[in-house]
């Protein structure tokens, strides 16, 4: 999650020059906008931005509001209505449709701030719940804001307004965390709350198999989408950090060794791009029983079918599952030829398949994102 270690890096940054800062977060949309629920933004006093809650509209309106967050030190929820076709009488110009609410809330000392609670999530590779809570019947009422955070080992708890919300957000989060689906739901109960209950993963881990200047743009990419790399190859001068200053680790390792070194995770994927053969196939030997979502093969498509017919007459079994994880040659076609190109074909099939996500252009589609997720459910308590 590129976009929260960015806002923990310049909240420690405001902090340390002792300027005050809050917290802007997407907590609702209804329509069409640019940013959906869970875009997040950090605002210093002095007008600094980090993050993003729209495509660049909102965020100016969003500093003035949060100038004024600061000085009540109370949070605040705004609602943007671009469903007019003049939206410009809102002096933001969206040019969206749709409705966005954003919840700003400054940036306490208290044990677990907003920024408390990432910190936590980004020291760890596991999945957390994030459960947001707010008024949207009543935004002069108290707004709760960021009040928890589940992992599967431990739970850390902000305010809220009684304990039976409390009770009932926590077993909501418990069932996001199982089942992996982010919720938002109002919680009918003496003054109504909603809450948007948020499930947060890891940064994708790539582990690239292969030094060569092919993998140079891979890795550079795979950095600006905030994914974290390690670079392996068993050779000494090709795995060397001035190569890949943006790799997470570079490693020199023979295929024997070269597992031993790494966790794997549902959120690992695997390139492999050495340029040679027998190193290949014996990577690929060692991670099929690792069921991994994703591993690439570069080169032709006879390539990899050697390797498995090699794998075959090994006694090696591969079953449909692990036939399936596998994907060679690794990319998608965009007409790619040099190696920046393959880069990013690569890396948005990997983005495709994590995502689950059919290769269609957008404007195919009827509507950009399924709404259908954001819409609030209700819940007497």
């Amino acid at each position: 999650m590129k976009e929260l270690q960015d806002i923990v890096n310049a909240f420690d940054k405001a902090t340390a020059a002792l300027k005050q800062t809050a917290l802007a977060t997407v907590v609702h949309v209804e329509g069409s906008s640019y940013r959906h629920a869970g875009a997040r933004m950090l605002i210093t006093e002095d007008g600094q931005l980090t993050g993003a809650i729209s495509g660049g509209c909102l965020e100016g309106d969003a500093l003035r509001k949060a100038r004024l967050v600061m000085a009540q030190n109370k949070p605040m929820l705004v609602t943007y209505d671009t469903t007019d076709d003049d939206d410009a009488k809102f002096g933001v110009g969206l040019g969206c449709n749709g409705i966005i609410h954003i919840l700003i809330e400054p940036i306490s000392a208290e044990k677990h701030n907003p920024i408390s609670l990432f910190r936590m999530f980004l020291s760890k590779r596991q999945p957390v719940v994030l459960a947001t809570l707010f008024s949207l019947k009543d935004k002069k009422k108290a707004q709760p804001g960021t009040c928890l955070l589940l992992t599967v080992n431990e739970t850390l708890e902000g305010e809220f307004p009684d304990n039976i919300i409390r009770e009932a957000i926590l077993t909501d989060a418990e069932d996001v965390l199982k089942n992996g689906n982010s919720i938002t739901k109002t919680y009918l109960y003496n003054n109504e709350f909603t809450c948007f209950i948020a499930l947060l993963q890891p940064a994708v881990s790539l582990v690239i198999f292969g030094g060569g200047n092919d993998a140079i743009p891979l890795t550079n990419l795979a950095a600006v989408m905030g994914w974290h790399t390690t670079l392996i190859d068993g050779r000494a001068n090709y795995a060397v950090v001035e190569r890949f200053p943006l790799a997470k680790r570079v490693i020199t390792a023979k295929p024997e060794q070269a597992l031993s070194h790494l966790i794997f995770d549902e959120r690992t994927v695997v390139m492999l791009m050495t340029h040679n053969y027998n190193y290949d196939l014996a990577i690929l030997r060692r991670l099929l029983p690792l069921n991994l979502t994703y591993i690439g093969a570069l080169g032709p498509k006879k390539r990899l079918l050697r390797m498995l017919d090699d794998m075959k007459e090994e006694g090696i079994v591969v079953t449909p599952a692990q036939l399936q994880s596998i994907y060679g040659p690794a990319g998608l076609d965009i007409g790619s030829e040099n190696a920046d190109e393959i880069a990013l074909s690569i890396l948005t099939e990997i983005q495709a398949v994590l995502k689950k996500s059919s290769v269609v252009s957008l404007r195919d589609k009827p509507f950009i994102h399924d709404r259908a997720a954001d819409k609030i459910i209700q819940q007497a308590l």
